[in-house]
């Protein structure tokens, strides 16, 4: 290692004739060190495990040691932007949420009660919790700090003999067992609050909870929906509790909760969006106590592709699930709930420390720069249920069945509408920022994340060192670090090296015999696999400096599973279309609270214009001159702009609920004038199109289509569409709903229909439908009978059949009949008394 790096040292770069002596000299070796040691400068892409660190509370055996240890809450100030952010939140929902929230009320409520009776007795409030204590804790907010601790102690004083604590009625609501989802984000909470005080009420506290976990029958064991699917949330408790008390029994407690954790060891075990954020990560924390990295850790890695390789294949970090991910829903119009953003960040930090790879940090960042920020207001006083890569209009109407869910999800609100997200926001940046920095196995130091901050932290033999680190990133591409040590120390410092850099380089300033000299441009690319970490494992000294450039680039990414639609990075930021925003008050208002529509003031539907050959030269980088915004997250504010050639595709449209219409295959023939656009960073664009086609004008260009036939109905549900007649995605079952549907709910008993408009007489001679039927579920049955019309002029006519007229289940219901040439067909059903009923896909033929 010592030898390459002279030989490069000595042919890639020029010197001052001083430093290259010295640095090529035999003196420029490590002194004996710890195993492990990378020498004076070396790169790694996994921090490793050699050495025990008793500097921090890590791992204690018998699970797996640590690689990354988490420091103190309070060791790392936030600088810069990130502060900014943290700022706002505290002026914002998270800082005043008790102005807004019934959730939030202390009064009466079912977790400060003694006897836990009272209201909100769920998740809202201890979701909100786990985040607002960690605000007053990272920003040293003694006001925040106060509020939190009013909650934890009025928690603290819930728990009864048996080791419970919180609402009562958790203990039955599942069909007499109880409901421990809810406690596990008070756990988090706790942790946190112990961190920062080291209140000695709250290991015992704990201990009696676990105790109570391991007491009961496995039957009541994590039961229900949402418990099983994130018991990984309680494991990592039990173990941060495990390595503070070294209590065996506690790891009988984690095997039990692994045990009855759903099993994302063999796989994505729920398509919740929330659910897979937070339980994909489990096999990777059951891994510290069992060890098999191969069944276990690698199996957070496998559930992670699983999941993108069929919903996240669109720029920001995401993917689709605008509840559940549904098969046909991966378009970049469908959204990503805002729990979801910051759960996956919290995942990614988590496995971060557990793998010591620097690639889970790449994840995090991309969806902190990219997604969290534009699913709030810049100003942090109101948030949507769903962010997507492809938005252009934030209004309040329903967007069911193109979105899950019902009702408004995309406009912004600071009020209960989006109640689960409201609350757990809180914890996004100020996780984040508690990650900027962790300690090493070695005893030294990571720079995992990248933001303008100041760490202090106990290295080495426990000397307590300072590292200031100045930075735009990821605006810019130098961080500066600088060292304030009362003597010199010798400790390895790690810092990552995202997998987006290709050409990363640290200069130095050292202190040689004669005088104070610095040098630069130290590149171990050709060391080096991506992501990874720079090394420097030396002596320091008090004003040691390190400038490490991470250059940034150009570049497009192409999404082959997407329509070959393409997005443009520069370095970690993605680029969205700058879309001119007018924000529209509606609803609710409550002081300075206020609900707000967001709609576009210029054209959306542009394809790009690229050059063969390299796509990265079509665009121009425009760097906005001065300092970096406090809230670079902006429109306004942004301070990076692209320039670039695009056609309009005047075909590409909103559909009839004003969601953006989805992709079709690129390149797409436009014959629209060429113009120039402007991309800002997708960070700061609350409307945008991130993922774009691209024009095309040989012969694999394709025409963007239009719907040519129309389908229109007697009525249909609000959540459902018409669309799904001949939307082309075929169900399972009757049953089943992970498609889109239509149906004429809440209609029952009556005569109905749905019809097929053509714009040119077309022959039809037979039809296909395959009925929606939710029996057990819902009040949707088969029809009672049904039959097919033609329209003949301006009267409707039956078909003439050769077939009965189906209602079976489970498959299509196929009439032949005499060929007719029609601008109209219909198909009339008569209901089943007392209930509704629907159909998933509709063929003529």
């Amino acid at each position: 290692m010592l030898n390459r790096l002279k030989s490069i040292l000595r042919s890639s770069i020029r010197w001052h004739p001083v430093i290259l002596a010295a640095l090529t000299s035999a003196a420029f070796t490590p002194s004996p060190a710890a195993a492990g040691d990378a020498g004076p400068v070396g790169i790694v892409a996994q921090v490793p495990a050699q050495g025990h660190s008793d500097l921090y509370i890590a791992n204690r055996a018998p699970l797996v040691p640590s690689r990354l240890i988490k420091l103190p809450i309070g060791s790392i100030t936030p600088r810069g932007w990130l502060r900014r952010q943290l700022e706002l939140e505290a002026q914002g929902m998270t800082g005043r949420l008790e102005e807004i929230s019934p959730w939030c009320r202390f009064e009466g409520s079912a977790w400060t009660d003694p006897n836990g009776k009272g209201h909100s007795g769920w998740e809202e409030m201890p979701y909100w919790l786990k985040g607002y204590g960690d605000l007053g804790y990272v920003l040293k907010d003694e006001k925040i700090i106060r509020e939190a601790r009013r909650w934890i102690e009025a928690i603290l004083a819930t728990q009864t003999a048996d080791g419970w604590f919180g609402p009562r009625d958790l203990r039955t609501s599942l069909d007499g067992k109880p409901d421990l989802w809810p406690h596990m984000p008070v756990l988090n909470v706790l942790q946190s609050y112990y961190e920062q005080s080291g209140d000695a009420r709250v290991l015992p506290f704990m201990a009696n909870y676990f105790r109570w976990e391991l007491n009961r029958p496995d039957k009541d064991f994590l039961t229900g929906y949402w418990p099983p699917v994130r018991g990984g949330d309680n494991l990592e408790s039990v173990y941060w509790l495990y390595n503070r008390t070294g209590e065996k029994w506690l790891l009988k407690v984690a095997e039990k909760v692994h045990r009855h954790t759903a099993n994302w060891t063999a796989g994505v075990a729920n398509w919740h969006g929330v659910n897979i954020t937070q339980g994909f990560r489990e096999p990777a924390v059951f891994f510290l106590q069992a060890g098999d990295k191969e069944k276990f850790l690698d199996a957070a890695e496998r559930n992670y592709q699983a999941v993108m390789g069929l919903y996240g294949q669109v720029p920001g970090g995401g993917f689709g699930a605008d509840e559940n991910c549904r098969p046909g829903f991966g378009d970049p119009r469908q959204g990503f709930e805002t729990c979801s953003i910051v759960e996956f960040m919290h995942s990614f930090e988590l496995l971060t420390r557990i793998s010591g790879e620097p690639r889970w940090s790449d994840r995090c960042e991309e969806l902190a720069f990219n997604t969290l920020p534009a699913a709030l207001t810049a100003d942090w006083k109101a948030l949507h249920y769903l962010t997507s890569p492809n938005m252009i209009q934030l209004d309040k109407d329903n967007k069911s069945p193109g979105i899950q869910n019902g009702g408004t999800m995309i406009s912004y609100s600071p009020f209960e509408v989006y109640r689960c997200c409201q609350h757990n926001v809180s914890h996004g940046w100020p996780y984040f920022a508690e990650e900027l920095w962790l300690a090493t196995a070695d005893r030294g130091l990571c720079a995992s994340l990248y933001s303008a901050s100041e760490v202090t932290a106990k290295v080495a033999d426990g000397q307590q060192v300072t590292i200031s680190e100045e930075t735009d990133y990821p605006c810019a591409e130098k961080i500066k670090l600088r060292v304030a040590t009362a003597k010199l120390v010798r400790f390895p410092l790690y810092l990552r090296v995202p997998g987006w850099c290709e050409e990363p380089s640290i200069s130095d300033v050292v202190k040689l015999p004669g005088g104070t000299y610095s040098f630069g441009g130290i590149c171990l690319v050709p060391l080096a696999p991506r992501p990874a970490y720079f090394v420097l494992n030396r002596q320091w000294s008090d004003g040691d400096t390190i400038e490490l450039q991470l250059p940034m680039r150009l570049a497009v990414r192409t999404w082959k599973k997407n329509h070959d639609s393409v997005s443009v990075d520069y370095g970690p930021l993605t680029f969205s279309l700058a879309i001119g925003e007018r924000f529209q008050r509606y609803g609710k208002q409550q002081g300075d609270w206020t609900e707000e529509e967001v709609f576009p003031t210029s054209p959306w539907n542009y394809g790009l214009v690229l050059k063969p050959g390299d796509a990265a030269a079509s665009f121009e980088l425009v760097r906005k001159p001065g300092p970096l915004a406090e809230q670079p997250f902006t429109a306004d504010a942004s301070p990076l702009q692209l320039r670039a050639s695009a056609r309009r595709i005047p075909a590409w449209r909103s559909d009839a609920k004003g969601l953006v219409g989805k992709l079709q295959d690129s390149p797409v023939r436009s014959e629209e004038p060429l113009e120039k656009i402007t991309l800002i960073p997708m960070g700061c664009a609350r409307l945008r199109i991130t993922a774009f086609p691209t024009i095309g004008a040989g012969p694999d260009a394709h025409d963007r289509s239009t719907p040519t036939t129309v389908a229109i109905a007697s009525h249909c549900f609000a959540n459902d569409t018409v669309e799904a007649l001949n939307d082309g995605i075929l169900p399972k079952n009757s049953a089943d709903q992970s498609v889109p549907r239509f149906t004429w709910w809440d209609h029952r008993g009556t005569t109905e229909w749905v019809e097929y408009d053509y714009p040119q007489p077309k022959p039809i001679s037979s039809t296909e439908v395959y009925w929606f039927d939710d029996t057990g579920k819902g009040a949707c049955r088969v029809p009672k009978s049904w039959r097919l019309l033609y329209k003949d002029g301006d009267a409707w006519k039956p078909v003439a059949a050769s077939d009965p007229f189906g209602v079976e289940r489970d498959r299509f219901n196929r009439v032949q009949f005499a060929p007719v040439k029609t601008t109209a067909v219909r198909l009339e059903a008569e209901l089943q008394h007392s209930v509704s009923g629907g159909i998933l896909e509709w063929r003529m033929n």
